[in-house]
């Protein structure tokens, strides 16, 4: 296994926090916290490389702390028997983004379980995920909507052949 394959084995198996050293979070100001559950908040700052003309955050950041996170959580936590995709998203921006902004990902057992039983049952299986973008009053700034694409992975011929077994 190449040095690039072990780190990306290791960022996958441990938190998702690894993200705020992503170089376009990092220059947005978006940073990833790891809470209970597993869960997670993203928090942008307003800043030079993130705000428009109007001096408040750019659409585009607002969608870019939301994007990755249902996917990435579906997949750690479904495990390497499922390929996770994003399939589409819509952002719907309720009021100008100031100062920080926040959005916290979970996926509750319950959901996650009824994503594994139809991806299980049906071969794939797709579902909408939503999470708002709060200022620092509370305040719903955007709300986003992913819709994700789950797939049950078909063995490997080396996976059923099983561990000291030879072509």
């Amino acid at each position: 296994m190449g040095w690039l394959s072990r780190l990306r084995a290791g960022l996958r198996s441990r938190s998702l926090r690894w993200l705020s050293l992503y170089p376009p979070y990092l220059g947005a100001g978006i940073r990833v916290e790891q809470l209970p559950g597993p869960a997670y908040r993203v928090r942008m700052v307003a800043g030079f490389f993130n705000r428009n003309y109007y001096g408040t955050h750019f659409g585009g950041s607002l969608y870019s702390m939301c994007d990755p996170f249902f996917t990435l959580i579906l997949a750690e936590r479904l495990g390497r028997g499922y390929e996770v995709w994003d399939k589409a998203a819509t952002i719907r921006f309720r009021r100008p983004g100031r100062g920080t902004v926040e959005a916290r990902f979970a996926i509750s057992d319950e959901r996650l379980d009824e994503v594994r039983a139809a991806a299980d049952r049906d071969g794939t299986a797709e579902r909408s995920f939503e999470v708002e973008v709060t200022n620092s009053r509370g305040q719903v700034v955007a709300e986003v909507e992913k819709l994700v694409h789950v797939r049950k992975r078909e063995r490997t011929r080396r996976e059923d052949q099983g561990p000291g077994s030879s072509s």
